[in-house]
């Protein structure tokens, strides 16, 4: 009997801790520090990376999402970037939060050069007649343009620092239209136009690439100097560098973290809310913050 007690005691332990303290209570500030090929000398730039708040409470509430947004503004980032998921993505809220709840509490975000978003694969879903349409703008889009934050679906913005220019180019969602929604559809549908997005940037200067789902990597150029990526929650469960479920066919290829292939560079962050179910093990709600350069 002995023996069955204290595996089991350690199992509701640790199913205690992943469901009710590390997604409810915890925050980390996740750093990194990158010397990017042909970054330009001189061009000292901080990102900070809001991503998957998927807003619903008791985890996250308006309250706790402004506090995100302070702890954000607090990082002193010369821009800000969201991508996407920020409606609910499970059905374990007592309350869902309406989109302008959410992004109001995003509001609060400032940074220098302005903060900027992409869409994710829940905020189109989320939205039934989008789905129904084939097209957007979504719910989630408007409430973010209406609380004064710019967002991109296969668009770019050049920003400027000291003189020195960069791009940001933001994806259209991989995984926007559901299968079996309007038209027939039979499997989910991208909206994404990477080729078409990086037509858009004129010059040689940097590209930073904002996709929600880090899907896009292997496809990326040796154009764009560092892809940003949320999506994947580092598995939600995290264990010595390896998460047994990763939403990505690639799996823990990009399941987490900074991943260099063949020079180019990509940043996945674990996020902030939970999706399909509230536990997260080994990878705590996150804001990343990045240098570059310096």
């Amino acid at each position: 009997m002995l023996g069955l007690s204290v595996p089991t005691g350690a199992g509701l332990a640790l199913a205690g801790y992943g469901l009710g303290f590390e997604p409810l209570w915890r925050l980390l500030v996740t750093g990194y520090r990158l010397k990017l090929p042909g970054w330009p000398p001189g061009l000292a730039l901080r990102l900070a990376v809001v991503t998957d708040v998927h807003a619903g409470e008791p985890y996250m509430s308006a309250e706790r999402i402004a506090g995100i947004a302070g702890a954000a503004n607090g990082l002193e980032a010369d821009a800000i970037v969201l991508l996407g998921d920020y409606v609910a993505g499970h059905h374990w809220c007592t309350r869902k939060l309406s989109s302008r709840e959410w992004a109001e509490a995003l509001s609060g975000l400032k940074a220098p050069l302005g903060v900027h978003a992409v869409l994710g694969n829940h905020d189109w879903w989320d939205d039934h007649e989008a789905q129904r349409l084939g097209r957007g703008p979504v719910v989630a889009r408007l409430e973010l343009e209406r609380a004064g934050i710019k967002v991109y679906e296969n668009d770019v913005v050049r920003l400027s620092k000291g003189g020195q220019g960069f791009w940001l180019a933001g994806l259209a969602d991989q995984l926007a239209l559901l299968p079996g929604h309007g038209s027939g559809r039979r499997a989910w549908r991208g909206l994404d136009d990477l080729d078409g997005t990086l037509l858009k940037v004129t010059g040689e200067e940097p590209v930073i690439l904002l996709a929600h789902e880090p899907d896009v990597f292997p496809v990326v150029p040796q154009r764009v100097a560092l892809t940003l990526s949320g999506h994947t929650h580092g598995g939600q469960v995290r264990l010595l560098g390896y998460s047994p479920v990763v939403p990505s066919r690639y799996g823990n290829r990009y399941a987490y973290g900074h991943i260099v292939e063949d020079g180019r560079h990509l940043i996945v962050s674990g996020g902030l809310g939970c999706s399909i179910l509230p536990v997260r093990i080994g990878v705590p709600p996150e804001i990343v913050v990045i240098d570059i350069g310096g």
